[in-house]
């Protein structure tokens, strides 16, 4: 059974060795783990695979091969399903009443959620002031408000959340993504500035022909220089939230500049830019990387390429702590404006179609700040981009 499901993760293009797979089996042999799934689940990732880019291809394989086995190893519960119960404090509004409803706005939310904290003492379902489940208040879970603060809630519902006071989990982009790039790597193409390596180190095959032909015969190698882009990348990328649904065409853009690009940097954000960002979102909370440090480390001439879906609430960009996850000092007008001037050949690729960009009041700001140096996350946009960052647009 598990040579199969070896065959399959090497069929998904997982660096999975055969001396890995029989350190498997040796661990299996020496009852490391013994009737559980989520064990065997552990044990089998840890020792197949050595880079956490690979961890969500991985998730993907092992669902599909062990589906079902969960059920075969748990007893059967006769309880309500928990998620049968969570179900029916969803707040089920019409549109109407949605409608009716009003944000507070930034300084009189945060106060209100201060006085919550300090007066609640008990837990509240369905109501539309207290901290709770299922109601209209500003604060809670799994209900209705135009302008609030999400609490213990797995995952976003309507994507209305000015805060989000809970833990998130984000993945990193999976660099090694290879289906349909092409047209995507043709478009960043249009970012070239061929240069030259000192040494003639690559073949030359037409002068080759041309010089056996002119030796009668007797092979005569020619080399020529062999020529790299010289254009230096950084790229950051939103991810999270409402960039969930974007994932893979922004797979598809990372693994094209990894091809294509020899000096690339690559950092991740959430929504907007503040005082750090990070390079691995496993380890995002223990590992940042300031933005200070990011001014300070790449020189002025690096080609700032930012991709994300502008799409948050405008305090975020324009008020001190509207950050989505934390308590920011400085709004994110001022960390985007500073990389700006840092970066003077700088772009946003939005991966949301352009036609429904004026609906959205974050992405008016945010392109108002680029400088209307906003394009869309297509071929053609992405080519628009690559023009514009060498300056013949």
């Amino acid at each position: 059974m598990l040579l199969d499901f070896f065959y399959q993760l090497r069929a998904a293009k997982l660096p999975v060795s055969v001396k890995e797979f029989l350190s498997l089996l040796e661990a299996l042999d020496q009852g490391v783990v013994a009737g559980s799934i989520d064990d065997f689940y552990i044990i089998s990732r840890a020792i197949l695979i050595k880079d956490e880019k690979y961890f969500d291809r991985f998730d993907q394989v092992f669902g599909h091969y062990f589906k079902g086995v969960e059920s075969l190893l748990e007893k059967i519960e006769a309880d309500i399903p928990e998620d049968w119960l969570s179900k029916l404090l969803e707040k089920q509004l019409s549109a109407e009443e949605k409608a009716a409803m009003q944000g507070m706005g930034w300084d009189k939310l945060m106060e209100t959620l201060k006085q919550r904290l300090a007066e609640q003492k008990e837990r509240h379902q369905g109501g539309n002031k207290w901290i709770g489940t299922g109601g209209t208040s500003p604060f809670g879970a799994y209900g209705y408000n135009p302008e609030g603060i999400r609490i213990g809630q797995d995952g976003s519902r309507h994507r209305r959340a000015v805060k989000v006071w809970d833990q998130r989990e984000f993945r990193d982009f999976d660099d090694s993504c290879e289906l349909d790039t092409r047209n995507f790597k043709l478009a960043l193409r249009r970012l070239r500035q061929m240069t030259r390596h000192a040494e003639a180190a690559m073949l030359d095959l037409p002068s080759t022909i041309r010089a056996t032909a002119n030796n009668a015969g007797w092979l005569d190698i020619q080399y020529t220089h062999e020529r790299h882009n010289a254009v230096k990348v950084l790229l950051c990328l939103d991810v999270g939230g409402s960039m969930d649904d974007h994932i893979q065409v922004c797979e598809l853009l990372f693994s094209a500049a990894r091809s294509e690009f020899k000096h690339l940097e690559h950092a991740y954000f959430h929504n907007c830019v503040y005082e750090s960002m990070w390079r691995n979102n496993k380890r995002r909370h223990s590992e940042r990387l300031p933005s200070w440090d990011v001014l300070h480390t790449y020189p002025s001439d690096y080609k700032l390429i930012f991709v994300g879906d502008a799409t948050m609430s405008p305090y975020e960009i324009d008020y001190p702590g509207g950050s989505v996850e934390h308590m920011n000092e400085e709004p994110g007008r001022v960390w985007l404006g500073r990389l700006l001037e840092h970066f003077p050949s700088a772009v946003w690729l939005n991966p949301v179609a352009e036609h429904y960009w004026d609906y959205t009041e974050s992405v008016r700001m945010v392109r108002d700040i680029m400088g209307d140096r906003m394009y869309p996350l297509t071929p053609a946009g992405i080519e628009s981009a690559m023009r514009r960052l060498l300056g013949t647009l």
